[in-house]
């Protein structure tokens, strides 16, 4: 029987609609701003669409657009100045920024208490402790897909593929708060297939196309792809496909998410839901 497609689509739909009636109800208008420095394409494209769903969630949308040689001071003087402004609860630098700034150091000069995104070592910390904080909206995202299923997940093993701060470390700390046993994997794990092969939830974010094979995946497995590759076509037009071999998981896994159509829209999604989380906290 094939898997269960988790449709990422329609949860992030009912996700910003219920954002949506959230804003509406309030006696303020939520705010968000995002930073683009450079002309990278796909960044341009994530950076509209926020603006698009930002919108029509009825929140205010601050956009700025910075030349690639916009120096880190400069950048850091914006940063202060968004932190300060009270209109805004929500501050996204979108990554990746041009090679002679430091991403870290842009990260965490953002006001943790707007950090929508999450990736300021405050809101990790926080995370990984266990407490409350604005946790990175991909993982959140992944989270969601996962509660969608109805089913209890305390006490599977779940297997990460990758480790990056941005979806594999947060991801395995939300799992652990959801009383799964993680396992984080990574490109020096040995027996990487067979590690897979034990996993009751398997989450792949390494940016690898198809790297993981149908016979990789247990039986009956949730599978959460993260990844989102371009490969090319005979038309010269390329196509998206995820880190897993979608055609061959799916007579496989119990649930699958697809790509595209599965997380990416939840990411944009849960930065709607960081930010309302944000505006109430920091104007209650």
């Amino acid at each position: 029987m094939p898997a269960r497609i988790i449709d990422g689509k329609a949860i992030a739909a009912a996700l910003r609609a219920d954002a949506g009636r959230d804003v509406a109800s309030l006696p303020f208008q939520p705010g968000l701003a995002v930073v683009l420095v450079g002309d990278d394409p796909a960044s341009a494209v994530y950076v509209r669409n926020k603006h698009k769903a930002t919108v029509e969630a009825g929140m205010a949308s601050f956009e700025h657009r910075l030349a690639s040689s916009t120096s880190e001071a400069d950048l850091l003087a914006l940063v202060a100045k968004l932190n300060a402004d009270e209109k805004i609860d929500g501050i996204l630098v979108q990554l990746p920024l041009p090679n002679h700034i430091d991403a870290t150091k842009v990260l965490d000069a953002i006001d943790p208490a707007k950090d929508v995104d999450g990736f300021h070592a405050v809101n990790a910390g926080l995370l990984a402790s266990g407490r409350s904080g604005l946790v990175p909206c991909t993982p959140a995202g992944c989270m969601r897909l996962i509660a969608s299923l109805g089913q209890n997940i305390a006490g599977k093993h779940a297997v990460i593929v990758g480790r990056s701060n941005i979806v594999g470390k947060p991801m395995a700390h939300l799992l652990l708060a959801a009383d799964c046993t993680v396992t984080v994997a990574h490109s020096k794990t040995a027996n990487l297939a067979e590690l897979c092969r034990s996993a009751d939830i398997l989450v792949a974010a390494v940016g690898r196309p198809e790297m993981i094979k149908g016979d990789w995946i247990k039986p009956g497995a949730i599978v959460i792809d993260v990844g989102i590759n371009r490969v090319p076509t005979p038309d010269g037009k390329g196509r998206l496909v995820g880190d897993v071999d979608y055609a061959a998981a799916l007579p496989v896994a119990g649930a699958i998410t697809p790509v595209p159509g599965g997380v990416g829209p939840m990411t944009i999604a849960c930065l709607l839901a960081n930010t309302l989380a944000a505006a109430k906290a920091r104007r209650p």
